[in-house]
């Protein structure tokens, strides 16, 4: 793909601005159609697309697959993790009101914590099926 100069400047280009893209679906999902299941496939999108312009050599180098294998599970936890800290405020599990001084203030946050924990499982999840994939040999 080294000579390929066009895709690799319109890929410079849209993957900036792919990203921002993911980042505003993730944080205004609880006010808007979104949230972290389409911002970690928007995310992964624009990373598998650096992959297929640039080399899977060069994304492996930048996002390894160990790094990737520690978020899954870590996006999985953090969801996890608020419904148990609401049990343990005395609510049920996953009952936002219990996590902040004001219920409205708790669900702001509750909502924000579990898709950031859906978006980065989905996410990372992605790219370790893109690698597992695309690092395959023909005819394997």
């Amino acid at each position: 793909m080294l000579h390929h100069t066009v895709l690799r400047v319109v890929a410079k280009l849209l993957i900036p601005m792919i990203l921002l893209f993911a980042l505003y679906v993730q944080f205004h999902g609880d006010y808007s159609p979104g949230g972290g299941f389409q911002a970690g496939v928007i995310f992964a999108a624009g990373i598998i697309l650096y992959a297929l312009i640039f080399g899977l050599e060069d994304t492996m180098d930048a996002l390894p697959p160990g790094v990737l294998k520690i978020l899954s599970p870590l996006g999985v936890l953090i969801y996890a993790g608020v419904g148990v800290d609401t049990l343990l405020l005395g609510g049920n599990f996953l009952d936002y009101n219990f996590l902040a001084h004001e219920p409205t203030h708790g669900q702001h946050l509750g909502i924000f914590l579990v898709e950031l924990g859906v978006g980065v499982t989905v996410f990372s999840t992605m790219l370790l099926l893109y690698y597992a994939f695309a690092g395959r040999e023909p005819g394997q």
